[in-house]
Protein backbone atom coordinates (compact mmCIF):
# COMPACT_ATOMS: atom_id res chain seq x y z
CA UNK A 1 0.00 0.00 0.00
CA UNK A 2 3.13 2.34 0.85
CA UNK A 3 6.86 2.07 0.69
CA UNK A 4 8.26 3.31 3.57
CA UNK A 5 11.74 4.72 4.84
CA UNK A 6 12.56 5.98 1.31
CA UNK A 7 12.61 2.08 -0.62
CA UNK A 8 14.32 2.80 -4.17
CA UNK A 9 12.69 1.09 -7.14
CA UNK A 10 16.10 0.36 -8.86
CA UNK A 11 17.80 -1.57 -6.31
CA UNK A 12 15.05 -4.43 -5.91
CA UNK A 13 16.25 -7.52 -7.33
CA UNK A 14 11.97 -9.02 -6.75
CA UNK A 15 8.00 -7.28 -6.85
CA UNK A 16 7.39 -5.16 -3.73
CA UNK A 17 5.04 -7.35 -2.83
CA UNK A 18 6.82 -10.29 -2.43
CA UNK A 19 9.78 -8.35 -0.26
CA UNK A 20 7.08 -7.06 2.24
CA UNK A 21 6.03 -10.96 2.22
CA UNK A 22 9.13 -11.84 2.94
CA UNK A 23 9.99 -9.51 5.86
CA UNK A 24 6.48 -10.29 7.68
CA UNK A 25 7.38 -13.86 7.27
CA UNK A 26 10.86 -13.25 9.31
CA UNK A 27 9.36 -11.60 12.27
CA UNK A 28 6.94 -14.15 12.44
CA UNK A 29 9.42 -17.14 12.27
CA UNK A 30 11.24 -15.64 14.79
CA UNK A 31 8.37 -14.45 16.89
CA UNK A 32 7.02 -18.14 17.18
CA UNK A 33 10.64 -19.82 17.74
CA UNK A 34 11.94 -17.01 20.20
CA UNK A 35 8.86 -16.84 22.63
CA UNK A 36 8.30 -20.58 22.06
CA UNK A 37 11.94 -21.69 23.59
CA UNK A 38 11.13 -18.74 26.46
CA UNK A 39 8.15 -20.06 27.50
CA UNK A 40 9.27 -23.72 27.35
CA UNK A 41 12.31 -22.40 29.92
CA UNK A 42 9.93 -20.73 31.91
CA UNK A 43 7.80 -23.52 32.54
CA UNK A 44 10.64 -25.37 33.44
CA UNK A 45 11.52 -23.04 36.28
CA UNK A 46 7.65 -22.79 37.41
CA UNK A 47 7.54 -19.33 36.23
CA UNK A 48 4.35 -17.70 35.20
CA UNK A 49 4.10 -14.07 35.62
CA UNK A 50 7.27 -11.15 34.79
CA UNK A 51 7.14 -7.76 35.39
CA UNK A 52 7.06 -4.93 32.95
CA UNK A 53 10.54 -4.29 32.54
CA UNK A 54 11.25 -7.81 31.82
CA UNK A 55 8.43 -7.59 29.11
CA UNK A 56 10.04 -4.60 27.85
CA UNK A 57 13.38 -6.29 27.84
CA UNK A 58 11.88 -9.15 25.86
CA UNK A 59 10.45 -6.95 23.45
CA UNK A 60 14.10 -5.18 22.63
CA UNK A 61 15.26 -8.27 21.69
CA UNK A 62 12.94 -9.84 19.76
CA UNK A 63 13.03 -6.20 17.85
CA UNK A 64 16.83 -6.96 17.51
CA UNK A 65 16.89 -10.33 16.17
CA UNK A 66 13.85 -9.08 13.71
CA UNK A 67 16.41 -6.22 12.59
CA UNK A 68 19.07 -8.43 12.70
CA UNK A 69 16.91 -10.55 10.02
CA UNK A 70 16.06 -8.30 8.18
CA UNK A 71 20.24 -7.12 7.64
CA UNK A 72 20.72 -10.76 6.64
CA UNK A 73 18.49 -10.53 3.93
CA UNK A 74 19.12 -7.59 2.32
CA UNK A 75 21.96 -9.49 -0.11
CA UNK A 76 18.73 -11.13 -1.34
CA UNK A 77 15.99 -8.57 -1.82
CA UNK A 78 17.98 -5.24 -2.89
CA UNK A 79 21.06 -4.91 -5.23
CA UNK A 80 23.26 -2.82 -3.59
CA UNK A 81 27.08 -2.56 -3.21
CA UNK A 82 26.79 -1.41 0.67
CA UNK A 83 24.17 -4.15 2.09
CA UNK A 84 26.77 -5.49 3.98
CA UNK A 85 28.07 -1.88 5.78
CA UNK A 86 27.47 -1.33 9.32
CA UNK A 87 25.50 1.82 8.36
CA UNK A 88 22.51 -0.51 7.28
CA UNK A 89 22.48 -2.72 9.79
CA UNK A 90 21.84 -0.12 12.47
CA UNK A 91 19.22 0.87 10.13
CA UNK A 92 17.43 -2.13 9.52
CA UNK A 93 17.33 -2.64 13.54
CA UNK A 94 16.83 1.53 14.01
CA UNK A 95 13.90 0.73 11.17
CA UNK A 96 12.32 -2.27 13.17
CA UNK A 97 12.24 -0.27 16.74
CA UNK A 98 10.21 2.58 15.03
CA UNK A 99 7.74 0.02 13.87
CA UNK A 100 8.09 -2.43 16.74
CA UNK A 101 7.45 0.39 19.27
CA UNK A 102 4.41 1.50 17.47
CA UNK A 103 2.76 -1.92 17.13
CA UNK A 104 3.66 -2.93 20.54
CA UNK A 105 1.75 0.11 22.16
CA UNK A 106 -1.23 -0.08 19.32
CA UNK A 107 -1.94 -3.35 21.11
CA UNK A 108 -1.52 -2.89 24.12
CA UNK A 109 -3.70 -0.08 24.22
CA UNK A 110 -6.23 -2.78 22.13
CA UNK A 111 -5.53 -5.33 24.72
CA UNK A 112 -6.41 -2.87 27.57
CA UNK A 113 -10.15 -1.49 25.89
CA UNK A 114 -11.31 -4.80 24.99
CA UNK A 115 -10.72 -6.26 28.23
CA UNK A 116 -12.27 -2.83 30.11
CA UNK A 117 -15.17 -3.63 27.82
CA UNK A 118 -15.77 -7.00 28.07
CA UNK A 119 -12.81 -8.65 30.85
CA UNK A 120 -12.42 -12.51 32.01
CA UNK A 121 -15.39 -14.19 34.15
CA UNK A 122 -13.83 -14.34 37.73
CA UNK A 123 -15.17 -17.99 38.98
CA UNK A 124 -16.71 -20.11 36.71
CA UNK A 125 -20.19 -19.20 38.54
CA UNK A 126 -20.36 -17.00 41.74
CA UNK A 127 -22.70 -18.72 44.50
CA UNK A 128 -23.08 -17.02 47.97
CA UNK A 129 -21.04 -18.85 50.26
CA UNK A 130 -22.76 -20.63 53.67
CA UNK A 131 -21.54 -22.16 56.18
CA UNK A 132 -22.94 -25.63 57.87
CA UNK A 133 -23.19 -25.08 61.51
CA UNK A 134 -22.08 -28.82 61.98
CA UNK A 135 -19.16 -27.30 60.33
CA UNK A 136 -18.35 -24.49 62.31
CA UNK A 137 -15.00 -25.29 64.57
CA UNK A 138 -14.10 -21.79 65.23
CA UNK A 139 -15.26 -19.42 67.57
CA UNK A 140 -17.52 -16.40 66.96
CA UNK A 141 -16.42 -14.06 69.35
CA UNK A 142 -12.44 -13.04 69.14
CA UNK A 143 -10.38 -11.12 71.18
CA UNK A 144 -8.39 -7.66 69.32
CA UNK A 145 -5.76 -6.38 70.96
CA UNK A 146 -4.64 -2.66 70.06
CA UNK A 147 -2.16 -0.56 71.17
CA UNK A 148 -3.88 0.65 73.95
CA UNK A 149 -5.07 -1.66 76.83
CA UNK A 150 -8.27 0.23 76.72
CA UNK A 151 -9.14 0.10 73.44
CA UNK A 152 -9.23 -3.76 73.48
CA UNK A 153 -12.30 -5.46 72.41
CA UNK A 154 -14.59 -8.45 71.42
CA UNK A 155 -16.19 -8.95 67.77
CA UNK A 156 -18.66 -11.22 67.27
CA UNK A 157 -17.20 -12.73 63.95
CA UNK A 158 -20.21 -14.13 62.46
CA UNK A 159 -21.48 -10.29 62.31
CA UNK A 160 -18.61 -8.57 60.34
CA UNK A 161 -18.98 -7.47 56.98
CA UNK A 162 -16.14 -5.75 56.39
CA UNK A 163 -13.30 -3.85 57.41
CA UNK A 164 -11.89 -0.50 55.78
CA UNK A 165 -8.72 1.35 57.05
CA UNK A 166 -8.78 4.89 57.48
CA UNK A 167 -4.70 5.39 58.69
CA UNK A 168 -4.31 3.63 62.11
CA UNK A 169 -8.02 3.40 62.61
CA UNK A 170 -10.12 0.14 61.14
CA UNK A 171 -14.26 0.94 60.38
CA UNK A 172 -15.95 -2.42 61.18
CA UNK A 173 -19.44 -2.55 59.40
CA UNK A 174 -21.59 -5.19 60.97
CA UNK A 175 -25.08 -6.28 61.14
CA UNK A 176 -26.63 -9.13 62.94
CA UNK A 177 -29.65 -9.83 60.65
CA UNK A 178 -31.58 -6.54 61.53
CA UNK A 179 -29.37 -3.38 62.36
CA UNK A 180 -26.57 -2.32 60.42
CA UNK A 181 -23.65 -0.80 62.96
CA UNK A 182 -20.59 0.83 61.95
CA UNK A 183 -17.63 0.96 64.85
CA UNK A 184 -14.11 2.70 64.31
CA UNK A 185 -11.52 0.86 66.53
CA UNK A 186 -7.98 2.42 67.26
CA UNK A 187 -6.12 -0.24 65.13
CA UNK A 188 -4.44 -0.19 61.80
CA UNK A 189 -6.11 -2.82 59.13
CA UNK A 190 -2.72 -4.78 58.63
CA UNK A 191 -2.46 -5.27 62.63
CA UNK A 192 -6.24 -6.52 62.85
CA UNK A 193 -5.12 -8.60 59.70
CA UNK A 194 -2.64 -10.44 61.63
CA UNK A 195 -4.70 -11.60 64.49
CA UNK A 196 -7.38 -12.95 62.60
CA UNK A 197 -5.35 -15.62 60.51
CA UNK A 198 -7.68 -18.21 61.97
CA UNK A 199 -10.12 -17.41 60.37
CA UNK A 200 -9.61 -18.37 56.72
CA UNK A 201 -13.44 -16.47 54.85
CA UNK A 202 -12.17 -12.99 56.07
CA UNK A 203 -10.51 -11.85 52.91
CA UNK A 204 -7.74 -9.04 52.31
CA UNK A 205 -9.77 -8.12 48.75
CA UNK A 206 -7.90 -4.19 48.51
CA UNK A 207 -5.40 -2.07 50.61
CA UNK A 208 -8.55 -0.53 52.11
CA UNK A 209 -10.54 -3.21 52.84
CA UNK A 210 -11.31 -7.01 54.43
CA UNK A 211 -14.40 -8.81 54.20
CA UNK A 212 -16.06 -11.61 54.98
CA UNK A 213 -16.53 -14.33 52.71
CA UNK A 214 -19.40 -15.52 53.92
CA UNK A 215 -21.12 -12.35 53.59
CA UNK A 216 -21.11 -11.48 49.73
CA UNK A 217 -23.81 -11.61 47.92
CA UNK A 218 -22.82 -10.94 44.56
CA UNK A 219 -19.54 -10.46 42.39
CA UNK A 220 -19.38 -8.12 39.54
CA UNK A 221 -16.45 -6.86 37.31
CA UNK A 222 -13.46 -8.68 35.25
CA UNK A 223 -9.80 -9.09 34.86
CA UNK A 224 -9.48 -5.12 36.03
CA UNK A 225 -11.06 -5.80 39.30
CA UNK A 226 -14.52 -7.39 40.74
CA UNK A 227 -16.89 -5.55 42.74
CA UNK A 228 -18.62 -6.93 45.62
CA UNK A 229 -21.89 -6.62 46.99
CA UNK A 230 -23.67 -7.38 50.38
CA UNK A 231 -27.42 -8.29 50.86
CA UNK A 232 -27.99 -5.60 53.98
CA UNK A 233 -26.11 -2.83 52.33
CA UNK A 234 -26.01 -0.85 49.04
CA UNK A 235 -21.94 -0.32 49.85
CA UNK A 236 -19.95 -2.01 47.33
CA UNK A 237 -16.33 -2.97 48.10
CA UNK A 238 -13.56 -3.04 45.50
CA UNK A 239 -11.02 -6.10 44.89
CA UNK A 240 -7.99 -4.79 43.52
CA UNK A 241 -6.91 -5.85 40.24
CA UNK A 242 -3.85 -8.06 42.29
CA UNK A 243 -6.14 -9.75 44.22
CA UNK A 244 -8.12 -11.22 41.44
CA UNK A 245 -6.02 -14.24 41.62
CA UNK A 246 -6.19 -14.56 45.19
CA UNK A 247 -10.03 -14.09 45.64
CA UNK A 248 -11.02 -16.84 43.27
CA UNK A 249 -8.85 -19.19 45.44
CA UNK A 250 -9.84 -18.23 48.39
CA UNK A 251 -13.45 -18.85 47.22
CA UNK A 252 -13.02 -21.95 45.69
CA UNK A 253 -11.13 -22.87 49.11
CA UNK A 254 -14.26 -22.29 51.39
CA UNK A 255 -16.80 -23.71 48.51
CA UNK A 256 -14.75 -26.80 48.45
CA UNK A 257 -14.77 -26.71 52.42
CA UNK A 258 -18.22 -26.64 52.65
CA UNK A 259 -18.77 -29.14 49.94
CA UNK A 260 -16.94 -31.79 51.14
Amino acid sequence: MFKPFGVYDPELKMHYFFICFLHALAPAIILFVYFGVLNYFRKTKNQTKWTLLEEFIQIGALLVLIGTASFLMRDLLYNNPNNWSWNYFFEEIRNCFVAGIFFYFFLRLSTFYFESKKGSPFVLQFTPLTVKPEKTVLKSDIFITTQVKQDDFLLDMDQLLFAKADGNYIELTKSNGHQMTTEVKRISLTQFETQITDYPHLFRCHRTYLVNMYKIKQVAGNSQGYVLSFKETDIKIPVSRKQIDNFNSCYQQLQNKNIA
